[in-house]
């Protein structure tokens, strides 16, 4: 497995099931009623004490510093859209409920419920198109009474993840095809956000080490060119396609592909998908992709634009007399942050034959809250793609196994909750989740940051 590879959650929909819990269908809800949110549902079963400390903390906004200023708004989310928060993973709440026997685990628990409440991706994959056109319908109306927009993660490329941790997929491309439309109808004409295919374009069939055939490659840019078209088609779903992340590919490596899969026809695309780069990489990332497909379409070659690795100066440079194409007619982009809150993970030097950096590291913590409001016209929104708390898989690290050898357990299977993995996220949230945390500090106490910190001037708070 490629040491910069990331993994991906098995795929998760609230037709079937989270792991071994069933979770029901959302049918249509009835005019005039919405469902009970997430935090209700989740203090119902707790200690009244517990419960009642829990809400308060909950209730208050996060703490931690403010994103800045809000920028020109962008065309792609006009009117800063508050985003849509899912069903939670159950084994969250179960979580929460063992953490309420201290008071330290009170404010543990609440990190978590504060967590999980927070907007984040709807993962599809592996269902039927019948099954996944009625899932999407029903979020989106869902969303729609909510008065919120929710975020797609498709997962369904055929030989997804290389037959990895999170193997599966369409069988082929027809089949893709027909999920793809399934998809599409459910959205109709209703808001939504896709992100199309993690690791569709930054893994390509031809890298997986199996001697794929050049027809595999072939077949996945037809899969990728015909989600992007018939979902950029809908009138109000914004596309954005998979540039991996900064730590990966050079830009000169991902915009070509970005090209050949259909770019011209998305909103744009995403970076640092479940992965832990930080707000300034993607930012610098994002814009040096954005401004290298601006300068391919007037005729000039990839090859030709600065790293992300390079010189920051030099490339501004380089920008400043080679790009001329205004932002709102620019390809833009929008990041995961939902465990980026300290940075990437380096491994101890030597210690591994194959680190899996991207793979469950420890002493990682949540990153900003999901908004559309990031003070950057090419940078449309800051999103939690993946679903902070559920594993990347059975992490070994070159070794035998089969304990994680980096955390001494046994790691759960990609997309099921791990609860150490969820208390670290929580305790070192740059910013924090809680009021009175600091960010970073797993023993914080006080230091209120204030009322509006950690979310943007005018943004819905995300928590409630």
């Amino acid at each position: 497995m490629r040491p910069e590879q990331h993994d991906r959650p098995v795929p998760h929909d609230r037709t079937t099931r989270y792991g071994d819990h069933p979770v029901p269908t959302l049918g249509p809800p009835a005019r005039h009623r919405r469902r009970p949110g997430p935090r209700v549902l989740a203090l119902a079963a707790l200690p009244p004490l517990a419960a009642g400390v829990i809400w308060a903390l909950t209730s208050a906004p996060a703490s931690g510093a403010p994103e800045p200023a809000a920028g020109p708004p962008a065309p792609a989310l006009a009117g800063s859209p508050r985003l849509y928060t899912p069903l939670a993973n159950p084994d969250a709440y179960k979580q929460a409920l063992k953490l309420t026997g201290s008071a330290a685990g009170v404010r543990d628990a609440a990190g978590i419920i504060r967590m999980v409440r927070t907007p984040h991706a709807v993962w599809y994959g592996d269902q039927s198109p019948e099954a996944v056109e009625k899932d999407a319908r029903a979020v989106t109306r869902d969303a729609g009474i909510d008065g919120s927009m929710p975020v797609f993660a498709l997962y369904n490329i055929p030989g997804r993840d290389c037959s990895n941790y999170s193997a599966g997929g369409a069988g082929n491309t027809a089949e893709y095809k027909a999920w793809i439309d399934g998809v599409a109808q459910g959205i109709g004409k209703r808001d939504a956000i896709v992100i199309l295919e993690p690791d569709a374009l930054a893994l390509l069939p031809s890298e997986c080490g199996k001697g794929e055939e050049a027809e595999k490659v072939a077949a996945r840019y037809e899969e990728v060119n015909y989600a992007v078209s018939s979902l950029a088609a809908l009138r109000k779903t914004r596309v954005y396609l998979d540039t991996g992340h900064a730590g990966w590919h050079d830009v000169a490596s991902i915009v070509p592909r970005l090209i050949k899969g259909g770019i011209k026809n998305a909103t744009g695309f995403y970076t640092n998908a479940s992965n832990y780069q930080t707000d300034e990489v993607n930012s610098w990332y994002g814009k040096l992709i954005s401004s290298c497909i601006a300068y391919v379409e007037k005729g000039g070659k990839a090859e030709a634009c600065p790293s992300q690795k390079g010189d920051k100066a030099a490339a501004q440079a380089w920008l400043d007399k080679n790009v001329t194409t205004p932002p709102s007619r620019m390809k833009h982009f929008v990041t995961d942050t939902s465990r980026n809150g300290k940075g990437a993970w380096t491994p101890p030097a030597g210690k591994y034959t194959d680190p899996q950096d991207w793979c469950n590291p420890p002493g990682r913590g949540l990153g900003v809250r999901p908004t559309t409001r990031t003070g950057d016209p090419l940078h449309d929104a800051k999103l939690w793609i993946k679903t902070p708390g559920e594993s990347d898989g059975l992490c070994l690290r070159g070794t035998a196994g089969p304990k994680d050898p980096e955390r001494d357990t046994v790691d759960p299977k990609a997309g099921d909750w791990f609860p150490e993995q969820a208390l670290e996220l929580v305790r070192l949230a740059n910013p924090p989740v809680l009021p009175g945390g600091r960010a970073g500090d797993e023993d914080a106490a006080g230091d209120d940051a204030g009322a509006d910190a950690g979310v943007a001037p005018g943004e819905p708070n995300p928590a409630g």
